[in-house]
């Protein structure tokens, strides 16, 4: 288990989450690596997209795996200028973990999940590393993150 994994792990028991931390010896870096490695369908998977705002501030948008996070819904869910995607110096930076890696909690950051996810009783998402996920019930992603339900996926 490296660094990023054990404080991911460190959140999940202080958090006391019934979350899973899986840790495979391959790249999950993308859905389709992810899919193959964990042996579970593409469509169950889902990215945190990491966003700037105009102040500085992380937004986090959650989207299954084969979506893409719409900035313009971001910036109308929240009222708020256009987003832009965060660099992967400043995911690194902002949430403590790598591009490729990041989890959906665990860190400081406005969290916004698209409803197609909820649809889902059970996701895999970023791990801490590129080569581990977490498996989450879509219950449990919501309580650990405190997410606002909106429409973000294009």
């Amino acid at each position: 288990m490296d660094d990023y994994e054990k404080k991911l792990n460190g959140f999940l028991k202080e958090n006391d989450s019934d979350a899973e931390l899986l840790i495979f010896d391959k790249s999950c870096h993308s859905v389709e690596e992810a899919a193959e490695t964990a042996k579970v369908c593409p469509t169950d998977f889902i990215k945190s997209i990491c966003m700037i705002d105009t102040n500085g501030d992380l937004i986090v948008a959650i989207v299954k795996g084969e979506d893409r996070a719409s900035t313009s819904r971001v910036s109308k869910s929240l009222t708020i200028e256009k987003p832009r995607i965060a660099s992967p110096e400043e995911m690194l930076k902002k949430t403590g973990y790598p591009c490729g890696g990041t989890p959906p909690f665990g860190y400081d950051a406005t969290f916004l999940i698209d409803p197609k996810v909820m649809e889902k009783e059970v996701v895999y998402g970023g791990g801490g590393s590129e080569c581990s996920l977490v498996k989450v019930t879509t219950k449990e992603l919501k309580r650990l993150n405190n997410g606002m339900i909106t429409r973000i996926s294009k």
